[in-house]
This record gives C-alpha cells, structure tokens and sequence, in this order.
C-alpha cells in the first residue's frame, strides 16, 4: 500500500474481552475490513503502565466527571445520592482509577493496525464507548450492555470491551506507547493487494 494512504492506530482489547474467549471475534472484524495487524501481544501491566496510557490532566478528568454527571441527568439519577458526590473532578478521579483496575485486572492485547482511514474505520467498529448505546453490528453493541449507571453502581469502570485511538496524535503516542519498534512489522498483505 502507499505509504501516504497507510494510517496506524492502536487497540487494547481489554481484560473482559480476553477473559470473555472473543479475541478472534474482534480480531476478525478488523481483518475482514482490510486492516493490517501490524503489532500484536498478549500483556499483563501494572499500574504505572495504565495510569501512564490516560492523558491525566485536569481537562480530561473534569471530562469524564461531567460526562458522568450529565448520564445521571439523562438517567433522571441523583450523583449524590449514588455516588456521594456531584463534583465532576471528584467523580473523573474515582472513574479514571476505576479504569486503572480495570486495564490491570488481568491480560489484555494490545493491536497496531493499519490502512487508509484506520483510526475512523475502527472508532466505527468498535461502536460508541457506552455499550449500552452502542449499534448492534459494532464489537461494544453485540458484545455488551453495561453504562456508566451499572458500573457507577457497582464501583468499577465500564466493562466496554475495547480501547480505541481517537485521533491521529493518541494514535501515534499510543502505538509508541505500547510497542517499540522492533514490535511494529510492515508487510505487503493480500487484501491490499485486492483492495489497493
């Protein structure tokens, strides 16, 4: 493929989704549409390792807390009442170390993939990261139904399956993040050769 039309973008599929036997599923649904595996392992991490994937600053924290906070509003639920708090800041620490135990809760696999358009084609496989808003046909809409309500309820992440980059430079900083370069493998696949 040329390389002007080749993008990288990286997938965690997470400890559930390991834990849950459907890594074939989800590997196949980025094969089928013309994706390359450019990198691929199995890996426990620890803390520091998850802690270092989040972005962590106060943006992105105060994010997560009001996007939480406007699902319980959606949701017609007190944040108080459910989780002791309506503070957005308060509520995206709890949530990102939620996320944390989550990614070190046991293996996942972390995948570089490539071709034109990978990191949209992806974000659209992988469905919305609220499974339970996810379209069937996406890996979040025919592999779960958890929110944010349930795992707020139950004091953990949402369980969604897979990480996805979201745009090209959480892409590049992903995939270096997770692989070296020795790890990363260019090759001429079939599919580019029919597709391409």
């Amino acid at each position: 493929m040329r390389s002007d039309l080749a993008e990288r973008t990286l997938v965690l599929i997470k400890p559930d989704g390991v834990k849950r036997g459907i890594l074939g599923k989800v590997l196949t649904r980025f094969e089928e549409v013309g994706l390359k595996i450019v990198g691929l392992k199995m890996t426990r991490v620890t803390r520091d390792h998850a802690e270092s994937h989040y972005p962590n600053t106060t943006e992105w924290i105060q994010g997560m807390g009001e996007k939480t906070l406007q699902t319980y509003h959606e949701q017609g639920k007190d944040p108080l009442q459910e989780i002791g708090t309506d503070d957005p800041m308060e509520i995206g620490s709890m949530i990102k170390n939620w996320n944390v135990d989550y990614l070190t809760s046991g293996p996942l696999v972390a995948l570089a993939l490539e071709g034109p358009h990978a990191i949209g084609v992806v974000r659209k496989i992988c469905g919305f990261t609220l499974p339970a808003f996810a379209d069937p046909g996406t890996i979040r809409g025919d592999f779960s139904i958890t929110s944010p309500i349930v795992a707020n309820e139950l004091k953990r992440a949402v369980r969604n399956l897979v990480h996805a980059s979201s745009d090209p430079e959480e892409a590049s900083y992903e995939i270096n993040y997770w692989f070296s370069q020795a790890e990363l493998c260019s090759y001429d696949s079939a599919a580019e050769s029919v597709m391409f």
